[in-house]
């Protein structure tokens, strides 16, 4: 939140810690309704600027489609075709843009660059990545652990097995405020920022939720519900392949890793993923990957946070 009067910001999942169960609620309401046609827009009018500089298949296509499906108008916008990409100052890009639009969502190299454009822009600002989270995403696994575990998150353990990047970080954040116990398995020198770890430790505090660390992916998939991974080498990490490659050996979601959950545990991949490497064919392609209800998730999650920082029209 950056505290402007009317003007509400999502640039970390811990911004929705009064409302994250009532958005997943309300993306699911939305679910059902797309699927029987009912595509009432609630949000007439409004219009998106999304400044992509990360490519992107799903948060891209999910948020155009969001805005549509909402009534409104989303404008891509690649830094290299932009006044941005020729110097530019993030400041007035956010100034000018905030005069056209009643939104931006942002995918960034980093995370200051993100913090940069919300102080600046007089409109909400929606984190759609950044070196440091990636809320959107973490907003359609939850809904997807949701629909599978329709009793709820309590008492359930998720298990997510590779890199200690903006995925897991998000992810930490997301379980911490639902209440859901999350085991995370990553080498010694991969492991998230304790800063953000001790956000998320208080946040489980009021919910109940149980968060641990490992560096043993076998403890960490033992009896879990669910298990996570992603990709070892993240847009912009392309320089440390060879040694991330190393460091993650053993840390592969296999046929022998997911023997270690319980019988009806299925995974999630937040994708693209690198077949081979975090996780095999055998496993993305076999009965007990849930990722493509995962992916579809990421429309109707984006729906309800635009709906939700939106003002009607």
């Amino acid at each position: 939140m950056t505290g402007r009067p009317g003007k509400r910001d999502l640039l970390s999942v811990a911004d929705l810690e009064h409302d994250l169960l009532t958005v997943l609620e309300r993306a699911a309401a939305m679910k059902r309704a797309r699927a029987t046609g009912d595509l009432s827009p609630t949000r007439p009018g409004t219009n998106a600027a999304m400044i992509f500089e990360k490519a992107s298949t799903r948060t891209r296509t999910s948020f155009e489609i969001a805005m549509n499906d909402l009534g409104g108008h989303a404008v891509y916008l690649s830094p290299k075709d932009m006044q941005l990409g020729r110097g530019e100052t993030i400041a007035d890009t956010a100034r000018v843009l905030s005069r056209y639009v009643d939104v931006i969502v942002y995918r960034a190299y980093r995370r200051s660059d993100m913090a940069e454009l919300a102080r600046w822009a007089t409109v909400p600002v929606i984190n759609a990545l950044d070196d440091r989270e990636h809320p959107c995403q973490i907003v359609a696994d939850l809904l997807t652990l949701r629909e599978r575990w329709p009793s709820g998150f309590k008492g359930r353990r998720l298990a997510y097995v590779g890199d200690g990047n903006n995925v897991l970080n998000s992810l930490l954040l997301g379980s911490a405020i639902v209440g859901l116990d999350l085991v995370s398995a990553t080498p010694p020198a991969y492991r998230p920022p304790s800063d953000l770890v001790a956000t998320a430790q208080r946040l489980a505090q009021a919910s109940g939720a149980r968060l641990t660390f490992t560096e043993d992916p076998r403890a960490a998939a033992r009896d879990a519900d669910a298990l996570y991974t992603d990709v070892w080498v993240s847009m912009g990490d392309e320089a440390e392949k060879e040694e991330r490659e190393r460091a993650f050996a053993g840390f592969q979601i296999n046929d022998d890793l997911v023997g270690h959950a319980r019988p009806e545990a299925f995974v999630l991949h937040d994708l693209p993923a690198h077949r081979g490497q975090e996780i095999t064919d055998a496993v993305m392609d076999g009965p007990r990957a849930a990722i493509w209800d995962q992916a579809e998730n990421r429309l109707h999650a984006q729906k309800a946070l635009l709906e939700l920082v939106l003002r009607r029209r």
